[in-house]
């Protein structure tokens, strides 16, 4: 249903782009938390929440009270087991998602496709 969606509104190229940008930014966390494991000589893994965190302080107040007005139960329900998320994870595992819902329609089995 994703998928139709997105071909209804004409959307797969940018799709397509923007989970191929997400994709590479959570390879790029990945190489980060690699690299700082093998510093701190030790596993290091950067959790959504901390991404976050490092935000301005300001954003971080304004998407929290826009979030808890909108849906008071999203904080508990959503926000805090997704925070728990290493960043790489969801980065590519995000960047996927849009990559497939962007892909084109496959051809149907059984019907010519020249004239």
């Amino acid at each position: 249903m994703l998928r139709t969606v997105s071909r209804f509104l004409g959307l797969p190229f940018l799709s397509r782009a923007l989970g191929l940008v997400v994709m590479a930014a959570g390879f790029v966390q990945l190489c980060y938390d690699g690299a700082r494991s093998i510093a701190n000589n030790g596993l290091r893994v950067t959790s959504l929440a901390e991404l976050i965190q490092s935000l301005p302080q300001e954003r971080i107040t304004a998407l929290g009270a826009t979030i808890r007005q909108a849906a008071p139960w999203a904080e508990t329900v959503l926000l805090t087991p997704l925070g728990l998320v290493p960043a790489a994870l969801f980065g590519l595992g995000l960047g996927a998602v849009l990559v497939w819902l962007g892909q084109p329609p496959r051809e149907p089995i059984g019907f010519l496709t020249r004239p």
